[in-house]
């Protein structure tokens, strides 16, 4: 029998309600999702538990039999440590000056970058090559092409037979990050001088204002929070600059190069203390932990996040 739409008293009809559909559960939408949370989970929670676990132990592999409890002895020796607190200053600087040069380059050829000129496109590809290149490359090429003290480009250049690497090895290996680094700056800056908007520009224009002037008003205050972005992804990818320091100077001559990353490696793997490096691994963590939070912070402040755009 086929169903009759229900009336009233007074012969008006009304219409049925249709039923409403049961969406899914939480659960069962979230479940394409538990393969990826529990490898992530096994991949870098449980590492890191197990780290935190080992540096309340003395345990040097050199010596079987001798991991056993110490409590926070380890953190009292690795603040005690005064390599570790060198480099802890090499990884601050390494990190500032890079980021500061590699902005400024990034920001001054964004902006040739953003002008139309006659092979433009050939231009953009090549000065984004060098972050196409792994890392490891890039230092082993630096490290055999420019700064070789007898067949390298520099010394052909500017005479001499200078050691980059010895004399100058800090300097050296933030030549090369920022020459790795640059293009990211420049693809991030110059998304946000294509994202102005063209009616004000030309307004300016009409108004006879000046080119340093539009760009000191205009342009600088649109470009804030692409910089700001620059600034805090560049920090977060450079803090952890190995492949440069192991392959150009191995934290040499003596510590001099030497910077965080490469200062547990040594502790861990040359040294064989895992009480000691996994204490170190796990301070280092805390404070990027603290840094990260406040330039999340700062982040969410120039893309206001909640809204899905920018402000």
């Amino acid at each position: 029998m086929t169903a009759v739409a229900p009336t009233v008293a007074s012969g008006q009809r009304v219409e049925a309600k249709p039923e409403k559909r049961k969406g899914a559960s939480p659960w069962a939408r979230r479940a394409p999702l538990l393969p990826a949370l529990l490898f992530t989970i096994v991949v870098t929670q449980i590492p890191f538990i197990l780290t935190v676990v080992y540096s309340f132990q003395s345990w040097n592999l050199v010596r079987p039999g001798s991991q056993h409890f110490v409590g926070f002895r380890n953190y009292l020796d690795v603040f005690a440590d005064s390599q570790f607190r060198g480099a802890m200053l090499n990884t601050v600087v390494l990190t500032v000056v890079c980021v500061f040069v590699a902005l400024l380059l990034g920001l001054g050829l964004a902006l040739l970058l953003d002008r139309k000129f006659l092979g433009r496109g050939v231009v953009r590809t090549l000065l984004i090559t060098p972050f196409l290149i792994l890392p490891a490359a890039g230092a082993l090429l630096w490290k055999t092409t420019m700064f070789d003290p007898t067949y390298g480009l520099l010394n052909f250049v500017f005479g001499g037979e200078t050691d980059w690497l010895s004399e100058f090895p800090l300097a050296s290996v933030m030549a090369q990050v920022v020459w790795q680094w640059t293009p990211f700056m420049m693809l991030l800056i110059l998304a946000g001088l294509q994202s102005q908007p063209k009616d004000v520009l030309e307004a300016a224009q009409v108004d006879g204002v000046g080119r340093w002037r539009t760009f000191a008003s205009i342009t600088l205050p649109h470009l804030s929070r692409y910089l700001q972005l620059s600034v805090l992804l560049g920090a977060i990818y450079i803090v952890n600059s190995f492949d440069a320091i192991f392959l150009m100077t191995q934290g040499g001559p003596g510590t001099a190069s030497t910077n965080l990353p490469y200062y547990i490696y040594q502790r861990a793997f040359q040294g064989f203390d895992i009480g000691q490096s996994s204490a170190m691994g796990v301070i280092v963590v805390i404070l990027t932990l603290i840094v990260a939070t406040f330039a999340l912070r700062l982040m969410f402040r120039a893309f206001d996040v909640s809204k899905g755009v920018v402000k």
